[in-house]
Formats: C-alpha cells, structure tokens, sequence
C-alpha cells in the first residue's frame, strides 16, 4: 500500500509544501489535497474562533 500525498503549509515562508520538508514548528498539515493547504491559515482561524465560542458558552453556563 503506498502513502497518499500529504500537503503542509509552512508559515514561515507562507508556501505549500508537498511532504514534510520544512521544520516542524514551521509547518501545519497533513492536508489532503494542495487547495487544503492554501487555506490552512483560514481553517485555523475558523476552528480557533469555534473553539473560543464554545469556550466563552462553557465559561459563561449557568450566568444570568
């Protein structure tokens, strides 16, 4: 069985990578597909603010 292609987006040179190439701490993936990857900033920043919404819902249970 052979390991599908795998995209990483290097924030530190705002590139898309095929593989992992650049250094750990500089890259965000796998995605599965190039496009994926192109919009790994947009992704984390919806999940960020999903998670800092349920956060605030959980924070704030129980207030009136």
């Amino acid at each position: 069985m052979t390991n599908p292609q795998q995209w990483y987006y290097n924030t530190a040179t705002g590139e898309v990578e095929l593989g992992p190439q650049s250094p750990m701490q500089n890259r965000i993936g796998p995605y599965p597909t190039r496009e994926a990857a192109m919009d790994a900033l947009k992704t984390a920043q919806a999940r960020n603010k999903q998670w800092d919404d349920e956060d605030h819902q959980w924070n704030s249970w129980g207030a009136k």
